[in-house]
């Protein structure tokens, strides 16, 4: 489907999967149903293929962020698996605001396409596993069905172990 970016970040959302190369969809949605279970029973998605993106934050000032993306279907494992890859004493989910203005996304389209090069990418090696799955896309309106293997080869992008499976 061919989208019209309505801004800047959707442009470059857009610019930037063009050039990555990788087999991928664009699909335009109901903003008002862009919460992954939502979305997924909306518009008849499988949880186990769809992934959120999620900034998190130390507790320090200037805080240190990283993205991590992790199926719907496990839970991000902040406290244990990723403080240690991010080296620090604290850490939580970061708070929109700060979402906002590092990334200029808001909670419910954020990607892991054209973030600012200085946030580090988390994959869950779950993700990787999948045929494809379907991301955030900048905005609230918009989703990628993409080919995990363009998700890995993003910058500073790296799988990892970051995710539990739901008790």
């Amino acid at each position: 489907m061919d989208v019209t970016p309505r801004d800047d970040l959707e442009r470059a959302v857009l610019d930037h999967l063009a050039a990555s190369g990788g087999e991928h969809e664009v699909i335009e949605i109901d903003p008002d149903l862009a919460d992954t279970a939502d979305f997924c029973a909306h518009y008849g998605y499988a949880l186990e293929d769809s992934a959120n993106c999620i900034l998190v934050a130390s507790k320090q000032d200037p805080p240190q962020v990283a993205a991590c993306l992790v199926l719907a279907t496990t839970q991000l494992d902040v406290n244990s698996r990723v403080r240690k890859l991010m080296g620090v004493r604290r850490l939580s989910f970061a708070p929109e605001d700060l979402v906002r203005d590092l990334t200029g996304m808001q909670i419910g389209g954020v990607t892991p396409f054209a973030l600012p090069p200085t946030i580090p990418l988390l994959i869950d090696e779950h993700v990787v596993r999948r045929a494809r799955v379907i991301v955030g896309g900048g905005s609230r309106r918009l989703k990628i069905l993409v080919d995990p293997a363009v998700l890995a080869a993003l910058p500073n992008a790296r799988v990892e172990d970051i995710a539990r499976l739901p008790m």
